[in-house]
């Protein structure tokens, strides 16, 4: 009876480390995945037709030294199927990729469109994504935008049961919520840190007041949030280079600073929205020079 006990006792034991051992080389996989996370967000350039031109937006992400793109499923009903055909492509260039949702504050009925086809059904979002992700390896993050202003749906409870369908299928797929910083609050460090693979930032210097004229902030508030979540927590920093509702436009100037801090101080970089190089030629110079250095 005794050596039974002893048995079933090294059997847990043995199994608690297979596990933990399991959970480690995933997460450093995910690591290792968003790692050198240079890129643009959405605003891709489209053909007449309203799809994604892939051949154009390739051209310009490789022109900026971008290792990433941020691919957002809402303005077009063809954004999904435009996915599957941008990520085999972005795969021969060696860009990785992210895939963003909006969230039900972005939705049907209150907003004209919805991510399409799944719309609200986040679940099915998971596991569609985490699917294509296996097919494409180069797919190795996804998002929901303004997460913690939706947290009447996205519980803890329901945002790990989306997760668990993700990762029963690719558990080196990270998932990384636009949060803002005043969001990122102990509170919601300690329901969710252990949920989500890092936090997607929008700088606006939200310690200054919140504007999109102040660089200086990114250093302090980069790290008061980092207090916040486990060791090597990456946290990304995205960039207003198309202007704000309510804060208005930022400057060229302003993106090459803020650029500069995040480089410096961040686990990596987005810039919210990808630059027209014709209509924005400023801003575009600017990230190309700031991702080649």
């Amino acid at each position: 009876m005794l050596q039974r006990l002893l048995f079933f006792t090294l059997l847990l034991g043995l199994t608690a480390c297979s596990n933990r051992k399991i959970a480690q080389d995933q997460g450093a996989t995910k690591a290792t995945h968003l790692k050198n996370t240079y890129g643009t967000y959405a605003a891709p350039p489209r053909l007449a037709n309203g799809r994604v031109n892939q051949q154009q937006l390739l051209a310009e992400l490789k022109e900026i030294h971008a290792t990433t793109y941020h691919w957002l499923i809402w303005m077009n009903e063809n954004d999904w199927d435009d996915l599957q055909i941008f990520l085999p492509l972005a795969k021969e260039q060696n860009i990785k990729v992210w895939v963003s949702l909006v969230p039900p504050s972005e939705s049907k009925p209150i907003a004209k469109h919805s991510s399409e086809p799944y719309q609200m059904d986040y679940k099915t979002w998971a596991t569609a994504i985490a699917r294509l992700s296996v097919k494409y390896p180069n797919l190795v993050a996804w998002s929901i935008d303004d997460f913690a202003h939706n947290l009447k749906l996205f519980t803890t409870s329901y945002t790990d049961s989306c997760l668990k369908g993700a990762r029963a299928i690719n558990p080196n797929l990270a998932f990384v919520p636009c949060v803002y910083y005043r969001q990122i609050t102990p509170a919601f460090a300690a329901n969710y840190g252990e949920l989500i693979d890092g936090i997607l930032f929008p700088y606006r210097a939200e310690t200054g007041g919140g504007n999109l004229t102040d660089p200086t902030k990114v250093e302090a508030e980069v790290a008061s949030i980092r207090k916040l979540f486990r060791k090597d927590f990456p946290v990304f920093v995205d960039i207003y280079a198309t202007g704000h509702s309510r804060l208005g436009q930022s400057s060229a100037d302003y993106v090459k600073q803020v650029l500069a801090f995040s480089k410096q101080y961040a686990d990596g970089v987005l810039i919210y929205c990808h630059q027209d190089p014709v209509k924005s030629p400023a801003k575009y110079n600017i990230i190309r020079e700031g991702f080649n250095r």
